[in-house]
């Protein structure tokens, strides 16, 4: 088990940031290394898409299934087993020799996904105190960014030297990093637990109950706008600008690297802003400003500066959203109930992703990408009301436990000063 004078907050947010550069980079992988797989391996076009779908399918079923899990055994027993299960399954990547060997591979490292996504936000509730959780998330899921500029480019150089299956066994290397990590440093926070007897059905009733508060049912229609605009604004942009510019894979894969800079920056100070003046102003405004660009992507782009321009700014106001509205999030439900919670919000985005595609697909081919990013401009300014209306703004204040201090340590302290060490 971890013990007290191994832990420390930037340690706690290393261990968080290298989990979610790991998990969430073998995911962006497939995209560009989709078409080496199905050389390799033999896998026509029409069933590659399956092992996109199986990672899917078995993160939003594993996701509900943890959340509960995690709520009466706590975040760190849910993190290590989940960061164990998907090193496991990235160093099998390393044997699949067949379609069906790969899609069974990608269905398990989905269900370990399922158990990590929501767990890295929750973590960071539970350890860090309220008014330093928007700094903590933003620093914690740039690893999703720097996973975009440099894992993703390093990722594709391996596959083509070493063929598909390397890139799989790089994130497997780090994932098992970073569950040596969790294992040795990361502590379980000293925070409520759900007490009640864990089955199928008191799982279910634990939704259904969440379900039956307006603030959750805001809190998930939010999170399903949020993924399904950004899901109709950016899976057939690189589609769009290669029609309409005549570019090719090395602009496109130039403009998600602004992106992702642009995210890196923006992330970990939007963060630390909303933190002081409060996260729905920053919500509310980065949505506004989306919905903008979204629109005057399709009229003003003509040319890939233009591109860079607008698809930075989409990208900064899409990670300004992020971290604060996740940090709102944490303060939504009791702490026994904030794991279900935040994994109730991971399926739904899913599923708003799913459908955002689906959409954009219809509508690209009937009416053009303008009225995909008229849509998206719409989901999105739907997110920005409900979050004025139906979301809670929780009070910013200091904890009281912690005493004012010019030390980095009071600075970073948890929310309690038991927060640090196991049970």
């Amino acid at each position: 088990m971890a013990r007290r004078d191994r832990s420390h907050p930037n340690l706690v947010l290393f261990t968080l940031w290298l989990l979610v550069f790991s998990a969430s980079s073998q995911v962006i992988i497939v995209a560009p290394i989709l078409p080496r797989i199905g050389e390799a391996l033999d896998i026509t076009e029409q069933l590659q898409g399956w092992l996109i779908t199986s990672y899917a399918v078995f993160l939003s079923i594993f996701a509900l299934i943890i959340g509960p899990i995690s709520d009466k055994y706590g975040r760190r027993i849910v993190l290590l087993l989940g960061c164990a299960a998907m090193a496991v399954a990235l160093w099998l990547h390393g044997i699949a020799d067949s379609f069906t060997s790969l899609l069974v591979v990608r269905a398990a490292a989905g269900a370990a996904g399922g158990m990590l996504s929501g767990g890295a936000v929750s973590y960071v509730g539970d350890y860090f105190q309220y008014n330093k959780r928007g700094w903590a998330n933003g620093w914690v899921m740039s690893g999703v960014a720097v996973g975009q500029i440099a894992g993703i480019p390093l990722g594709i150089i391996i596959a083509d030297q070493f063929g598909f299956r390397g890139a799989f066994l790089m994130f497997a290397i780090t994932m098992t990093f970073t569950t040596a990590l969790i294992y040795f440093y990361l502590p379980q926070p000293n925070v409520e637990r759900n007490t009640a007897k864990l089955t199928v059905g008191s799982a279910i009733a634990g939704y259904r109950d969440l379900l039956k508060r307006p603030v959750v049912v805001a809190a998930s229609a939010i999170y399903f706008l949020m993924f399904f605009s950004i899901g109709l604004y950016v899976i057939y942009l690189p589609t769009w600008l290669e029609q309409t510019l005549g570019v090719g894979g090395t602009a496109i894969a130039s403009l998600f690297f602004v992106g992702g800079i642009a995210q890196v920056i923006a992330g970990p100070l939007a963060g630390k802003l909303s933190d002081r003046t409060g996260r729905k102003p920053l919500i509310i405004t980065s949505c506004i400003g989306f919905g903008l660009v979204m629109v005057l992507t399709t009229f003003l782009t003509t040319s890939m500066w233009v591109a860079y321009v607008l698809f930075g700014s989409a990208m900064t106001l899409f990670a300004i959203r992020v971290s604060p509205l996740q940090s709102l999030m944490t303060a939504l439900v009791e702490e026994r109930r904030r794991g279900t919670l935040l994994s109730l919000a991971v399926s739904i985005g899913q599923t708003g992703i799913g459908i955002g595609g689906a959409v954009a697909g219809i509508a690209y081919v009937r009416y053009g990408y303008v009225s995909i990013t008229l849509a998206g401009a719409v989901a999105i300014l739907g997110m920005a009301y409900l979050v004025h209306r139906a979301l809670p703004e929780p009070e910013l204040r200091p904890d009281p436990v912690i005493v004012a201090s010019s030390t980095e340590e009071a600075e970073l302290a948890p929310a309690s000063t038991e927060a640090k060490g196991p049970e």
